[in-house]
């Protein structure tokens, strides 16, 4: 005895421990500083602002917006490096796709190696970055595989894998890459977050092998004649789409074993093995038995029969040992690491036990087309079925592993050992005991069944018909004739097909509620993730999308686009997989639930985008608002830009670019969203009423409508944005955008005028801040501006190029009168000459650029003498609609009632004789606004005749329309509240039909309104200036070019003013000559002038006064 043990083999001796040393348990860490092995390996920076996959390697895309961000933060994200020295796991060699990529090349993908120590730990004290709600990492990194994969540079089942292996990297960085110490509770959240990240990537790796997968044909060069069990097996599963949803589960579930003892290896040095080599040679009992020790309970013998044999049983130490081996065999089993378990087996000692995992010399016998390429064309299995028959040895064997697995049972023997052999046998009730979580146990199910439907597969290849016909009733649970486990293997698999679920619903209820399965599993089944893997095993993707909504949706009553979302990586999660379903299906296998991935879809998708928004991450939005519905892809972008009109000018140029990068400019598909539909409405929403507020002052109207007018000019920011070089027709875009911004520019600047009209020094801030934003844009080349063979172009520019001289005089007689309202305040000895000069200078500037204005020779201010585009014969209908507030002449506001309506349009019909009314079928509307009370909405609607509306405007005033409102606005209704007056926030003028289809614009009506009010008070303002400047002692006559303006004929001054507007210019009139014959009888040596002659001097002033009454 003592002789055959010193006589063992040479790789028995427990002094050679480098074979060993791969599967050391509790072995030496591979780094000897107290630095985690994670450290050692690669960082690298996410600089790009996208990731782009050529087949090989991820690129760099320039972009804009990302680029900005990467200026405004620099994200780094741990990139684990490869396990040197490890050889390839068998179910990773398994996991290939469609296209020949493995698992291995996106390893090198995301792998970038550096070994600088210290940059890692400053990359780990910023460890908030990994966290999902401290950083943007894996939202940014996920956002640019998906970009990639939308671009065509990578295939979505790559993506998946990337996606995978992404949530992988960041929880390993999570878990291990800090080396700073926390406090319980926070280490116990970092698990956490790792573990739901571990889980994600699960989840991802599971629809990769169900659905990104592809189908594997079986490779006709390796086929033998006549077949092979295995060559059955594999051919069945390939064609059996139960069979085949199975394997593809079992290699999911080896895959994310495998995964983990690699993670293991990396982190700890080793993932199995905590004894010597050669310690299954059972050296303690030797040592036992070599004393002549005579214990019946002990062993006589060593061999591996030598316990059930004798019913004696090993030394503990030695069972103990033997435990611990089987347990390390079955974690590698587990992992589908067949070949690793038997080495174990053979360097433990144990080379029978090898044998026992792996018969026929090997082979490996998992019905996969790898499988047969990895056997080759080896005529072993065939040799050996060729002389029993087909699948007899195989039947043998596991009847075999059956009976040890039950016998071991029977004397309580180890838990591990019953388990590996009931795994060869699908005895699920001796398998279940050590499956202690889900994924062991669903694995576990799996595989016996899997294991199951091929061997009775190969049973009917051997059968009769008869006896075929009975095995399928037998496997649809139509019989119930109960089957002794005492049967011999020419019946099997009839000994475990009761333990075997019926379906993949039937394997889902069993982790449920079998009374085998442990309290653990059950318990995970009602985990987030555990619910989405088992949705996608039973297909059920209209039930996993609801799932999903349910989780990330918000309350009923939160609806706040910046509000924070509690679980931000589920639903990043779920906006990736309905994006993931939507492209990786074809149309046939989506009919099922098409509408609900489109839908519930959208609903996911809109709600990680406001996610996206809500962390300041605007340049990755349009990624995912560009995949959702139209309606759906307006809304959030317009919703966005209002929610960013006042932010800095960096983070609404990161929300344009991601709009205009990812959107169409323009699109004919009314199913797509595009940016012009977003910028019209977003431009279209700006000048909206908004609802009344109950603490709004009504004092101060003039003041509320500057203020507004300001939120009104942010949104021409958006048009005034550079689109980047790299999107198509870049220059023809950026010409649209800007004959965008000049078209709505000069919509507001009528609207803002018609606000302005008070004279106090506060400047109109919207108009200003309107020019101040088209300024820059305006000086660059306009070839491709005006090469648009559109008269609407050149009457735009020309329109804007008014309005900046408009303001520009506005703007000095506000400042002129700011100057005279200090002055007014110090008494005039008070006043230094330098302060009186100055007022001077600036009255005469105010003078100066007014006259300019007004006395134009080659084109009227505001030109509104234009051609129609319809002619005298057509009959067609005009339309002007207002948003005003009733104003007193306080300033304070009117709040309107169904009385005050009704007398306004009463008012406004009297505007205008009779019959003009029945001739031009004039119509006036007042109703209250139903968006705030306190403002009333005017419609004036009558038929378009010729020279106005059809034909050539010669009279350059707007028409009737215009008529009827300029009287409204300048407060001279007959029939109304004297001096209340209608304060216009918003206007618009268009052409309809009989149906009221609104046509084309009516510009000439507005603009021919903004002459009427503008004008003459501009010529009201000169008079006002001219009459401080007499009485500063100037001596020209400037007031006399105003009233030669005024009374010309062929200026068409005179009809714009009103009656009330006349009365104070020529009371302005009568002050600037009192204030004249005062300072020459003040001064009467001056310039010559006799006093007698003072009349003579002014009498041609004196004789326009009767006449422009009489005009009046």
């Amino acid at each position: 005895m003592a002789e055959e043990m010193d006589a063992s083999p040479s790789y028995f001796s427990p002094d050679d421990l480098g074979s060993r040393e791969q599967y050391r348990r509790y072995g030496k860490r591979q780094s000897p500083s107290n630095i985690s092995p994670l450290l050692a390996s690669s960082v690298s920076k996410f600089s790009e602002a996208r990731l782009l996959y050529d087949g090989n390697n991820i690129q760099k895309r320039p972009n804009a917006a990302l680029l900005l961000e990467e200026i405004k933060q620099e994200v780094e994200s741990f990139e684990p490096d490869g396990f040197d020295g490890s050889r390839v796991p068998n179910a990773a060699k398994r996991r290939v796709s469609v296209d020949g990529h493995a698992v291995s090349d996106l390893h090198a993908n995301f792998s970038s190696i550096r070994q600088s120590a210290s940059q890692s730990l400053k990359l780990i004290k910023q460890e908030d970055d990994f966290l999902p709600d401290g950083g943007e990492t894996i939202f940014t990194l996920f956002a640019s595989l998906l970009d990639s994969a939308l671009q065509g540079l990578m295939p979505f089942p790559d993506l998946i894998l990337h996606f995978e292996k992404t949530c992988r990297n960041i929880s390993e960085s999570i878990r291990y890459g800090s080396t700073v110490r926390h406090r319980v509770v926070e280490d116990k959240f970092i698990k956490q977050k790792a573990r739901l990240l571990l889980d994600e990537a699960a989840s991802w790796s599971l629809l990769w092998y169900l659905f990104g997968k592809g189908n594997e044909e079986l490779p006709e060069d390796l086929w033998l004649s006549p077949t092979t069990s295995h060559q059955e097996a594999c051919q069945f599963v390939t064609s059996d789409h139960t069979a085949q949803l199975c394997l593809r589960i079992v290699l999911w579930l080896e895959g994310l074993a495998s995964e983990d003892l690699d993670s293991e290896k990396k982190v700890r040095g080793t993932h199995v093995g905590s004894y010597l080599p050669s310690s299954g040679v059972w050296h303690r009992t030797q040592r036992f038995l070599k004393k002549k020790n005579d214990d019946p309970a002990i062993v006589h013998h060593l061999d591996f029969d030598a316990p059930t044999r004798e019913a004696a049983q090993l030394l503990s130490d030695d069972k103990k040992q033997d435990e611990l081996l089987l347990e390390d065999i079955w974690t590698l089993l587990r992992a589908g690491r067949l070949e690793e378990a038997c080495e174990l087996c053979r360097s433990a000692g144990q080379a029978w036990r090898a044998a026992t995992l792996c018969p026929f010399g090997g082979l490996d016998l998992f019905p996969s087309v790898e499988a047969m390429h990895k056997n080759g064309k080896t005529r072993t299995l065939q040799a050996i079925e060729l002389e029993s028959g087909i699948g007899h040895q195989l039947r043998l064997w596991k009847w075999a592993s059956y009976c040890a697995s039950e016998k071991i049972a029977e004397q309580d023997g180890g838990k591990y050992e019953m388990a590996v052999y009931a795994l060869q046998c699908s005895n699920l009730k001796r398998l279940m005991p050590v499956c202690t979580d889900w994924e062991s146990a669903c694995w576990a199910m799996a595989k016996s069944w899997l294991d199951v439907q091929v061997d009775l597969d190969l049973t009917r290849f051997q059968q009769s018909r008869l006896e075929e016909k009975q095995y399928a009733d037998d496997m649809n649970g139509a019989s119930n004739q109960a089957i002794s486990p005492s049967i011999g293997p020419e019946n099997w698999p009839y000994h475990v097909l009761d333990q075997q679920p019926r379906d993949i619903r039937s394997l889902l209820q069993k982790l449920h509620s079998s009374e085998n399965v442990h309290e653990a599993v059950s318990r995970s089944c009602r985990e987030q993730h555990r619910q989405i893997e088992m949705n996608l095993m039973v297909g059920d993707i209209a039930n996993l999308l609801d799932l999903l909504w349910s989780w990330v949706s918000p309350s009923e009553d939160d609806h706040n686009i910046s509000r924070s979302i509690c679980d931000p990586q589920l639903i990043r999660f779920g906006a990736h997989v309905v994006l993931v379903l939507r492209y990786l299906l074809d149309d046939e296998m989506k009919d099922a639930f098409n509408e609900k991935l489109v839908n519930v879809g959208d609903l996911i998708l809109h709600m990680y985008a406001i996610f996206l928004f809500s962390k300041q991450q605007e340049e990755l939005v349009g990624i995912y608002a560009s995949q959702l519905s139209r309606h759906r892809c307006i809304d959030l972008f317009v919703e966005m830009m209002e929610h960013r009109l006042n932010s800095s000018i960096h983070v609404k140029y990161k929300l344009f670019l991601s709009a205009i990068e990812y959107l169409p400019f323009s699109s004919e598909d009314k199913s797509k969203a595009s940016f012009e539909d977003i910028i019209e409405r977003v431009l279209s929403r700006s000048r909206q009423t908004n609802p009344a507020k109950h603490d709004k002052d009504l004092s101060d109207v003039a003041e509320q409508h500057r203020l507004q007018s300001l939120q009104k000019a942010m949104v021409i920011q958006w048009l005034c944005f550079t689109p980047p070089s790299t999107i198509p027709d870049f220059e023809i875009i950026s010409a649209k955008l800007l004959i965008r911004a000049l078209i709505h520019s000069n919509t507001l600047f009528r609207e803002f005028a018609l606000i302005s009209m008070w004279r106090v020094p506060k400047l109109p801030i919207g108009a200003h801040k309107v020019l101040g934003f088209l300024a820059e844009p305006l000086k660059q080349p306009k070839d491709t501006l005006l090469s648009f063979e559109d008269l609407e172009v050149s009457e735009n520019l020309e329109e804007f190029e008014d309005w900046r001289e408009y303001y520009s005089c506005d703007a000095t007689y506000r400042n002129w009168l700011e100057i005279e309202l200090k002055n007014a305040s110090v008494s005039p000895i008070g006043l230094s000459s330098e302060e009186k000069d100055r007022a001077i200078a600036v009255a005469g500037e105010t003078l100066s650029s007014s006259l300019s204005l007004l006395l134009r020779e080659e084109r009227p201010w505001l030109n509104a003498a234009l051609n129609s585009l319809y002619d005298d014969t057509e009959h067609i209908y005009l339309e002007l609609h207002a948003t005003a507030m009733l104003c007193l002449p306080s300033g304070e506001c009117v709040v309107p009632d169904a009385t005050l309506c009704t007398a306004l349009t009463s008012a406004l019909y009297s505007s205008v004789s009779e019959e003009d009314v029945l001739k031009r079928q004039l119509l006036v509307k007042v109703t209250t606004s139903s968006t705030n009370n306190y403002y009333i909405e005017v419609a004036l609607r009558c038929v378009a005749v010729s020279g106005d509306g059809l034909g050539f405007h010669e009279a350059n005033d707007g028409g009737i329309l215009a008529t009827v409102m300029a009287a409204g606005f300048k407060g001279e209704l007959n029939r109304f509240q004297a001096g209340v007056t209608m304060e216009i926030s918003r206007l618009d003028a268009w052409y309809s039909d009989e149906d009221g289809s609104v046509g084309s614009p009516a510009t000439y009506i507005v603009r021919g309104l903004c002459r009427r009010c503008c004008l003459p008070e501009i010529i009201l303002r000169c008079m006002q200036v001219s009459i401080s400047l007499a009485e500063a002692g100037d001596r020209l006559d400037h007031h006399d070019q105003l009233i030669e303006l005024v009374a010309s004929s062929e200026s068409g001054m005179l009809q714009l003013f009103s009656q009330h507007q006349l009365q104070e210019f020529l009371l302005f009139e009568r002050e600037c000559v009192l204030s004249k014959m005062e300072l020459e009888e003040e001064h009467p040596e001056a310039d010559g002038v006799q006093p007698g002659y003072l009349h003579d001097s002014c009498g041609s002033s004196s004789w326009c006064l009767p006449r422009l009454s009489l005009c009046g």
